[in-house]
Order: structure tokens, then C-alpha cells, then sequence
């Protein structure tokens, strides 16, 4: 790599960050910065390895460095929110932060990932939400925000399956307010499948490397679906697969990736993030 092909690092460079537990695998420095690049922004993003022990230490250590955005990650997002000075009113309904503007020294918590979920959803597909059955497979990670998103969007009814009941329960009482909710276990999906228009996978099964697995038995998917799955590693799951070979519609966790982090950028900043910059960081890797 030659000197001149390294951006230039300087006392007027604005620093980012995303903070998670493990953090190793994240593609959100890749991204970020490859959007700061196209954008010819000076700025640069950087991954920490923050320990729950240390989040505290490390929201403070944002104020004191003057570190302009970040993205929390797992296992943060809820842990993170009573160290902030203020909540956006739908991150608070969610329950959860996965995007920190410092504005001046006043640090504030967003959600993205509900919103890039729906927006990557409805650009893909076409697809109009309102009225529509959903089945939510999983109910950890990014499920409340997608959750919340899907209520929003005027989704008729959302059945929350889990093989813990009581965490499917809980989600789906926080998101009764806003739409129909029910809950059943993984030894109900027969009976609900061929109910609604949309299932969406919230679970790790089927990321890379166990990519021969599925989160529900492929030979209950049929043609009338939309299937959603977060994974975007690989591209296409097995569970997409599968739908795809039985006539379903598909969409890939990808889009999802790169809108969450499409409009963190642009609380951070302020203008429009480069998307396609951004996409194109993330398909070269993948």
C-alpha cells in the first residue's frame, strides 16, 4: 500500500466508533469508513472491544475525547441507554440504543436498525406492509426494533415464536400498544405459517459457518410467503433458500446492515450517507 493511497489522519479528523462485546467480526468500520471516504469527509471509525464492566468508563470516555458518533452492538443496546443524556422517542419505545450522537458534549441515543429494516424491506421487495400477518422468529437482538417498525408500518397482527416463551411473551406485551400481537412456541409454527404474509428470521441460525441450518422446517414454506431473514452472512441463507425453491419471495439481512448504518451516519452528520459507497464496501467482503 502506497503513503498516498492512506487518508490522512490530522487534528481536524472527527472520530467514530462502534463498542461491542465480541466485536472482532463487525463490518461496520469497513462500511463507515469507506462512506466517509466517498462523502471526502475527514473522519474515521474505529471498532472497541468494550467489556459490559467497562461501558460506563467508555460512554464517559466519549464526552472526554470529543468522539463525534457511535454504534453500540451487542451486548449494549439496553445496558447503554441510562448512561445517555437524552432518548429519541422511539428508540425509548423500543427499549433500546444501537446509535450515540455526541452533539456538543450532549450525548443522545437512536434506534436504527427497525427503521433500516423496513426501509431495506420495502426498497427490495415493493412490498406494502399495512394489513399484512407477520411471524417473527426469535425475539433477542434487533427483534424489538423490528418489531416496532413493523407496527408502525400498520402490519395487521405479529406472532412472536421464541423457545423461550417468556422472552416472546415480554416483547410482544411491549409491543401489544401498537399492534395485534400473539405468542407461540417453535412446536406451533404448523399451525401459524400458513396464516400470514411474512416471516422473518431474528435468529443466528444458518450464519456463516453453521450454514446448513434453518430456524423452522423448510417443508412449511410455500409460495404465498415473503421471507426475511437478518443474516446477511451468507447472502443467502439456507431458509432463504428453501423459500426461494418453493416459489416464496426472499430478502437478505444485507440492506438491513447497510440502512442502520446509512442513517446513523447521517444523524451523526447531518447529509445524505453515500449508500452505494456503502453497499459496495460490504459486497466486496461477503
Amino acid at each position: 500500500m502506497s503513503y498516498e493511497s492512506i487518508r490522512a489522519i490530522d487534528t481536524a479528523t472527527e472520530l467514530y466508533a462502534v463498542f461491542g462485546d465480541p466485536i472482532g467480526h463487525s463490518k461496520s468500520p469497513l462500511m463507515l469508513n469507506r462512506a466517509f471516504a466517498a462523502a471526502e469527509r475527514n473522519a474515521a471509525y474505529v471498532a472497541f472491544h468494550v467489556k459490559p464492566e467497562g461501558l460506563g468508563d467508555a460512554v464517559r470516555g466519549v464526552r472526554a475525547l470529543g468522539i463525534r458518533g457511535v454504534n453500540v452492538t451487542i451486548p449494549h443496546k439496553l445496558e447503554v441507554m441510562p448512561f445517555l443524556d437524552e432518548i429519541d422517542e422511539d428508540a425509548r419505545a423500543i427499549g433500546a440504543v444501537n446509535t450515540i450522537a455526541n452533539r456538543d458534549g450532549k450525548l443522545v441515543g437512536y434506534n436504527t436498525d427497525g427503521i433500516g429494516y423496513v426501509r431495506s424491506l420495502k426498497e427490495e421487495t415493493g412490498v406494502a406492509l399495512r394489513g399484512k400477518r407477520v411471524l417473527l422468529l426469535g425475539a433477542g437482538g434487533a427483534a424489538r426494533a423490528i418489531a416496532y417498525a413493523l407496527a408502525k408500518e400498520g402490519v395487521a397482527t405479529i406472532w412472536f415464536a421464541n423457545r423461550t416463551r417468556e422472552k416472546a411473551r415480554a416483547l410482544a406485551a411491549s409491543i401489544q400498544a401498537y399492534t395485534h400481537t400473539n405468542v407461540i412456541g417453535f412446536d406451533a409454527l404448523d399451525h401459524v405459517v400458513g396464516q400470514v404474509d411474512l416471516v422473518v428470521n431474528n435468529t443466528p441460525v444458518g450464519m456463516y459457518p453453521n450454514v446448513d441450518e434453518t430456524p423452522i422446517n423448510p417443508e412449511l414454506l410455500h409460495g404465498e410467503l415473503l421471507v426475511s431473514d437478518l443474516i446477511y452472512n451468507p447472502r443467502v441463507t439456507k431458509l432463504l433458500a428453501e423459500a426461494q425453491a418453493r416459489g416464496a419471495r426472499i430478502h437478505s439481512g444485507l440492506g438491513m446492515f447497510i440502512y442502520q448504518g446509512a442513517y446513523a451516519y447521517e444523524y451523526w452528520t447531518g447529509q445524505p450517507a453515500p449508500v452505494t459507497a456503502m453497499r459496495d464496501a460490504v459486497e466486496r467482503v461477503l
